[in-house]
């Protein structure tokens, strides 16, 4: 059974969802200063804040199995450093491949500096808006890992959402870790949108 408490916060963040959704539309010419209102309703109404994804790959091993796992997904309407924090598991699209998605951990964001390890390459830091981001199999190349170490940094606006839970098997699930201040933003949309049975029903086995 859901909390009051915990409902409010869950209609506050579907509210800011809708709201900056809206707002996005409108800046981006796809609706009139007279639809926002409309948008806004009809994203708050009819709306989730999550959507399943599949992945798959020992890129993301443990927090994702090996053989795949189904995604619960929060939608993130802009990605910057008060949506997304260091830590969060991502889902962002492929640099290289528009029409593609990977799930990849944020390392790190705009104004951190990076080094290389084996000291090959000169430090830099990372310019306004861009971010890094790394698979959490740490034994992989850059090559089988694909993601910033051979890729680069990439935009900040690549990142479409936060995976919040992983269901690898209809036995073996359960919430990702994410970076604290994820966690805690995330605990309603989990609470109220967390639906393990649907998720099993769209496993990909």
């Amino acid at each position: 059974m859901v909390s009051l408490s915990t409902w409010y916060r869950y209609l506050g963040h579907k509210f800011e969802y809708a709201v900056t959704l809206g707002w996005k539309s409108y800046q981006r010419g796809q609706i009139s200063e007279r639809e926002i209102g409309d948008a806004v309703w009809k994203n708050l109404f009819q709306g989730k804040l999550t959507y399943l994804h599949w992945s798959e790959g020992k890129e993301m091993v443990p927090a994702i199995g090996a053989q795949g796992g189904t995604l619960l997904v929060r939608k993130l309407p802009f990605a910057d450093p008060m949506r997304v924090f260091v830590g969060d598991v991502v889902v962002l699209k492929d640099p290289e491949k528009s029409n593609n998605y990977l799930v990849r951990r944020l390392a790190a964001i705009e104004g951190y500096e990076m080094v290389s390890t084996d000291g090959k390459d000169e430090p830099f830091v990372l310019d306004k808006d861009e971010c890094w981001v790394l698979a959490d199999t740490e034994n992989l190349k850059p090559k089988e890992a694909y993601d910033s170490r051979l890729f680069g940094p990439i935009s900040m606006s690549s990142i479409i959402g936060r995976v919040i839970y992983c269901l690898r098997t209809a036995v073996d699930h359960g919430p990702v870790q994410n970076s604290h201040f994820s966690t805690k933003k995330d605990s309603p949309i989990l609470e109220v949108e967390l639906d393990v049975d649907e998720m099993v029903k769209n496993h990909k086995t």
